[in-house]
């Protein structure tokens, strides 16, 4: 009986509307960037398409963390590297679950996007950055939808906690 307690008041702690509406956004990043690159993959026919004199599409194949860091062909790297980023998330999930309402709408921004390239790593052994920005010959890393939410999910969290008095 006191183990059904237990497990009522996990559940209570769990499913409340916050973290219904942490689902929901992780949701629709997620799907929002499952989209973009399947738009990409299966609509790509050159090597780079040309918008505007500061971006272009260009479809690159990232087998290391955000923005290219730490890329590599060793299957036993990047397969540790995934396992890093399966736990950082499992650790997120955990900290947007137990925190406070603006801790759980960033964390779910970064769990959103990082879902995003997760499920490609273990699906298409790397992931499909296409973004790519730039004025004259210089050029930022290539990035997608999913890098673009991690990093404001980082700056919004980073901000905060240089301005908050605790």
């Amino acid at each position: 009986m006191k183990n059904l307690i237990n497990l009522k008041e996990i559940r209570n702690k769990i499913i409340t509307k916050n973290n219904l509406y942490c689902f929901c956004i992780i949701s629709i990043i997620f799907f929002l960037d499952r989209y973009t690159k399947l738009l990409i993959l299966n609509n790509f026919t050159e090597d780079t398409y040309y918008l505007n004199d500061y971006l272009n599409f260009d479809l690159v194949w990232n087998t290391g963390v955000g923005f290219g860091l730490f890329a590599t062909n060793s299957s036993v790297i990047y397969n540790l590297i995934t396992f890093l980023i399966g736990f950082i998330i499992l650790a997120l999930i955990y900290m947007t679950i137990s925190f406070k309402n603006l801790d759980k709408f960033i964390f779910s921004i970064i769990i959103g996007g990082a879902l995003g390239n997760f499920y490609d790593r273990l699906n298409l052994n790397a992931v499909p950055d296409f973004i790519d920005l730039h004025y004259n010959e210089f050029h930022w890393f290539t990035f997608n939808i999913a890098d673009i939410f991690i990093t404001l999910g980082i700056i919004i969290f980073i901000t905060r906690g240089t301005f908050e008095k605790n």
